[in-house]
């Protein structure tokens, strides 16, 4: 008898469930592995098969990109980069873009984001208000912006000319056309952020701030020791995304300037408007694509110096 039961309970199958070293249990199936399979294959044809044909590329001499045809390997097609003027003057305006307008665009989305959140009545119509620019064609925007910073109709140039101030050539003066490009990525980078800004706020468990009433903190205490604080994970997260995103400008050039050159010399070219300019406007895919890489070798450094400073001052709950 108890042979049978031995040999029943050895035909059992074994449990799925898979207890790891930090006492979670994990379930063991193959149908997780066929879950990943459109993801996975979605990435490596989109993603990982386009990065792949950049590296070769970038190493050709010569490259014709309808045949995807190549002559010649080495390394001129970096040395053209790192010694083109345009290129740095792409470096200078990308990094003008993440030092001035990056910052801005989240110390005002946070701002949006507390105000918003500290009302209570029709929060939800503020939320879906603020969140309409991000569902908005940058192109679309890129002509309302066009007609604001117009030299002698805009808005922008009726509203100094009534105070008395004398208007800008704002989309062609070449010291001028990066910072009108900066207002631009600032106000197009709002709305998203504010809403995730709001759903780290509603994730704080308001019972801290009944204690903190409790012990007569004020508002600014409170702002500055409760919520600064436990709103660090989500600040740190749209920093990162908003860096990438910074980083990576190219609608709002386009929208800006109309294609072709990027403002009057390229003095507003971004680094991906470079990259896009030399394979479109240039024909040199080899140049294109060591621009590229180059430009993902300074994206993944940023973003590691990054996720280390964070590791620092995120305080998680």
């Amino acid at each position: 008898m108890m042979s049978k039961f031995r040999s029943r309970k050895e035909r059992q199958p074994k449990s799925r469930l898979v207890t790891t070293a930090d006492g979670r249990l994990l379930n063991r199936s193959a149908a997780g592995y066929l879950y990943l399979l459109l993801p996975v294959a979605f990435l490596a044809v989109f993603l990982l098969y386009p990065t792949i044909m950049a590296f070769r590329m970038a190493f050709y001499e010569k490259y014709v990109f309808i045949r995807q045809l190549g002559s010649g390997f080495g390394l001129s097609a970096f040395k053209y980069v790192l010694h083109d003027k345009t290129f740095w003057l792409a470096a200078k305006n990308t990094a003008i873009l993440i030092l001035v307008a990056l910052p801005i665009t989240v110390i005002l989305s946070l701002g949006c984001a507390l105000l918003i959140n500290s009302i209570k009545k029709l929060r939800g119509l503020f939320q879906s208000v603020y969140f309409l620019p991000y569902v908005t064609s940058t192109i679309a925007i890129g002509t309302a912006f066009k007609w604001l910073f117009h030299s002698e109709y805009g808005y922008l140039t009726w509203f100094l000319n009534l105070l008395g101030i004398e208007s800008k050539a704002w989309l062609t003066d070449s010291n001028l056309v990066i910072w009108t490009l900066a207002v631009f990525c600032i106000w197009n980078g709002l709305a998203y952020k504010i809403i995730l800004f709001l759903a780290g706020l509603q994730k704080i468990d308001t019972e801290v701030y009944k204690a903190a009433k409790m012990d007569g903190a004020s508002s600014f205490r409170t702002l500055r020791k409760i919520t600064l604080p436990l709103l660090t994970p989500t600040t740190w997260m749209v920093s990162i995304m908003s860096l990438i995103y910074t980083a990576k400008t190219y609608g709002e050039v386009y929208s800006l300037f109309g294609g072709g050159s990027a403002g009057v010399g390229n003095n507003a070219i971004t680094m991906v408007y470079y990259i896009y300019y030399q394979f479109k406007e240039r024909k040199m895919v080899n140049y294109a694509a060591a621009a590229a890489i180059l430009f993902l070798a300074v994206i993944l450094l940023l973003t590691a110096i990054q996720r280390i400073v964070s590791k620092k001052f995120t305080h998680y709950v």
